[in-house]
């Protein structure tokens, strides 16, 4: 159940090459967010069939707190790529 809720280490490496700065680069701040959301989506999904899983929903307020923060950090280290990161992954802009 575990490997339904995760992604995948493919999905990984292709985050990782679309959104970091060189094949390795898992640590930056724009990587980080779209492993984030990547793992808030599978979660979404998976609380719409399970409506009652409060585990599985703290967990996933969790992420949404860690994404939040990396995202403010963005916004202040560089507006116009907060705002192209926002706009690429299809989130929200409410920081």
């Amino acid at each position: 159940m575990a490997d339904k809720l995760s992604i995948t280490k493919e999905r990984t490496a292709e985050l990782i090459a679309e959104y970091g700065k060189g094949a390795n680069d898992s640590g930056s701040a724009e990587v980080q967010v779209a492993i984030l959301t990547e793992r808030i989506r599978n979660l979404t999904e998976h609380l719409k069939v399970h409506k009652k899983d409060n585990h599985t929903r703290r967990g996933l307020m969790k992420l949404i707190g860690r994404r939040r923060g990396l995202l403010k950090y963005i916004k202040t280290r560089d507006i116009e790529e907060y705002r192209a990161l926002v706009k690429k992954l299809g989130i929200r802009d409410n920081i």
